[in-house]
Formats: structure tokens, sequence, C-alpha cells
């Protein structure tokens, strides 16, 4: 079982924050591949599925940001998964809007999610960084962060997060780079 995790913070006021493009990366993917109706669980809101061969839970912990390895590390417990099964979606400052790169292991670049998750199963999970831009001052962070997307702005996240559930099938598959490749080819169009 591969323990897919979205991170957000819980709440219709949040919804729409860059901090929840790993929640909208999450919901895109139950959709478009058809898993079952989110159940409470592990601490969050949990969907089982199968993409290409592989059977799925998709995670969205209910914990709020900062807690969100309580969650993960629940979730891997009850399946018996490893660190290496698990795959975080989450926000990524330090890439540009609406970039897709994957990457295993790594620091946590100050991201309270990430840093949780660490602290409960681990380093060596993978990660899905979604870019959402820097604000170019480290005093515009939070409130870039914690901001909506713009109107301007809902074209190209729709995009994104459908290239990303689309090419989800390389992502089961372990084929990482391919993922991203193609992803990048569908956000070019």
């Amino acid at each position: 079982m591969q323990i897919w995790v979205g991170l957000g913070n819980p709440g219709a006021q949040y919804a729409l924050h860059r901090h929840n493009v790993g929640f909208m990366a999450i919901d895109a993917i139950a959709e478009v591949h058809g898993f079952d109706p989110p159940r409470k669980a592990f601490q969050g809101w949990a969907q089982q599925g199968r993409i290409g061969g592989e059977r799925i839970l998709l995670l969205k912990p209910a914990t709020f940001m900062n807690k969100s390895g309580q969650a993960v590390g629940e979730a891997m417990r009850f399946f018996k998964a490893e660190v290496g099964d698990v795959t975080v979606f989450h926000d990524e400052l330090d890439l540009a809007p609406f970039k897709v790169k994957v990457k295993t292991g790594g620091g946590t670049a100050g991201h309270n999610g990430l840093r949780s998750t660490e602290q409960h199963i681990g380093n060596p999970f993978r990660r899905v960084r979604i870019g959402i831009g820097h604000p170019g001052h480290k005093d515009k962070v939070t409130g870039h962060v914690l901001g909506n997307y713009a109107k301007a702005e809902m074209d190209d996240l729709a995009g994104m997060l459908g290239a990303i559930a689309a090419e989800a099938g390389w992502l089961a598959a372990g084929e990482d780079a391919r993922f991203m490749s193609d992803v990048a080819l569908r956000l070019q169009k």
C-alpha cells in the first residue's frame, strides 16, 4: 500500500490558500482516478483506490499543518508501511508557481508540515513539490503562503492539478522522472 499525503489546513477558510495545494492535488487525483469517498481515519480524511496496479491510500490530515506527521505516522503503522511507501504533496516556495518537481528525502526548508512528517516517520519519504513562488522578501512569506490564489491564477492552478492527476500513474509506478516530464509537457500546451 502506498500512502499519498496532501499537506494543508482543514476548514473552508483555508481551501484556496497556496499552503493547501497539497490537499488540492489529493482531491484532483481522487476525482480523476475514481477513489472511494473520503472517510474519517488516521486523524484526517482517507480515500482508498488504485492507480494502475498499485493500491493507494490518499490522506489529508485534519491536524493542521504543524502536526501533519501524526496522521501520516498513524496510517503508516496501520498498514505496516515503510517510509519509502509515503509520498507527500506540498507547496514549495523555492519553485516557480505551477512547477512540479519530485525528490526523495532532503531538508524541510522551514515547511512545518514536512518538519512534522519527518519527526514522525523519518526522512527519506518522496515529496511532490508544487511551486507557489517566493514573494521576493522574507517578510512577505507568511502572507503569500497563507494567501488565496488570485482569480487570474485559477486557470493555471486547474491545469497544473489536472496534469498531476492525469500523470499520477507514473508516480504510482515509481517513475518520478517520467511523471515530472509528462506534467511539464502538459503544462506547456
